[in-house]
């Protein structure tokens, strides 16, 4: 896993013109910062929550409860991690007869681009990539770093309904509940903001695209606590 600041990070794995506000089915794994197992500890192959776990998994849940267009499939919280299935399923535009128009998730303008032979990702692989990078035919990456009129790299765009837009929200959420605990407890321990995040800033998605890969990935976080001591996240 590679390192900023002598700290671990995912590195990003968004993949290049896909619309993350698109209804889809998505992996997502959410690792703490510099792996530290603070969510609770697997015993006898079962997850036990911390009090910050806990409070995890509450706003977690909560997520689903407060964003109409995101649907719980499947989720687990390990000591430093968190797996998750989700889905997006927003209603999206209409035809002139009232029959929706399907999105493809792909914001190239030459239509939908297949990765029919790429890998089934292994949960473990952080280094995950397309197998077949998608050249660009313009700007229309909404999550891709954007120009200003002087043409001179801009912050990234984070579209409402989005993973990213999702992420940021839950993750916020955490640091602020876990802050309050802090206050609670008057626990001497650093508090969350900007500068000492919960969670590594960035994370692990895959879209996911078929019914097989769907399975095999529910089954691989369902199988998380049984697996916990042969997971490359369990060590440094």
């Amino acid at each position: 896993m590679a390192k900023f600041k002598n700290k671990y990070r995912i590195g990003s794995h968004r993949k290049p013109y896909w619309d993350y506000s698109a209804n889809a089915l998505y992996f997502l794994t959410i690792v703490t910062q510099n792996r530290k197992c603070i969510l609770g500890k697997v015993i006898n192959a079962e997850m036990i929550l911390s009090d910050m776990g806990k409070i995890v998994n509450d706003e977690f849940l909560r997520s689903f409860d407060i964003r109409n267009e995101l649907f719980l499939c499947e989720y687990i919280i390990m000591p430093n991690h968190l797996h998750t299935i989700l889905e997006i399923r927003n209603p999206g535009p209409v035809k002139s007869d009232g029959r929706p128009i399907q999105s493809t998730g792909n914001s190239n303008p030459h239509g939908p681009v297949a990765d029919p032979d790429g890998p089934i990702v292994d949960m473990n692989d952080r280094s995950y990539q397309p197998s077949r990078p998608i050249q660009s035919t313009g700007n229309s990456n909404p999550h891709g770093p954007i120009a200003d009129q002087d043409g001179r790299p801009g912050l990234p765009v984070r579209l409402p309904k989005s993973i990213s837009s999702f992420m940021a929200g839950f993750k916020s959420a955490v640091n602020s509940k876990i802050d309050d605990y802090i206050d609670e407890y008057q626990l001497k321990i650093p508090k969350y903001n900007r500068n000492n995040h919960f969670f590594q800033p960035n994370y692990h998605d895959h879209i996911i695209r078929n019914d097989f890969e769907y399975h095999r990935i529910a089954r691989y976080i369902r199988q998380n606590p049984l697996k916990w001591n042969q997971d490359t996240l369990s060590s440094d």
